[in-house]
């Protein structure tokens, strides 16, 4: 009895660690096309699969096309948030190569809470 305790201790504290993961700041800024960040910066083709470690990113195989919305800045400039048909996510810029740049004039902002949060289905959760 003590044994099935434990195990459901132990899945209870990798889920709220894993919670507390996905609604991390990834960085408090980011580069857009616009202030708004809606408009498309480049299409990018990506050149390797990739597998993000949490439902913020997006998932994706070589050879797929990613439309840019922004770029982490400052903390992180790493990582890119992007579309491909109705996922959108973040993806390291080392994955992808551009194909063709729509803005070349970036405007940095503050980035959001709502810019980290994971969608799950029909509903945006806060984990």
């Amino acid at each position: 009895m003590s044994r099935i305790l434990d195990q459901r201790i132990l899945l209870l504290v990798i889920s709220f660690l894993r919670s507390l993961q996905s609604t991390k700041v990834l960085s408090e800024w980011k580069k857009c096309g616009d202030r708004e960040c809606e408009t498309a910066m480049s299409r990018v083709q990506a050149t390797t699969d990739y597998l993000g470690p949490d439902c913020r990113y997006l998932n994706f195989k070589t050879g797929e096309e990613i439309m840019v919305y922004s770029k982490l800045s400052r903390k992180n400039e790493n990582l890119w948030t992007g579309s491909k048909g109705k996922d959108f996510g973040y993806f390291p810029k080392d994955a992808v190569k551009v194909e063709e740049v729509f803005i070349t004039e970036e405007v940095e902002v503050l980035t959001k809470e709502t810019d980290f949060l994971c969608l799950h289905g029909d509903k945006y959760t806060f984990e």
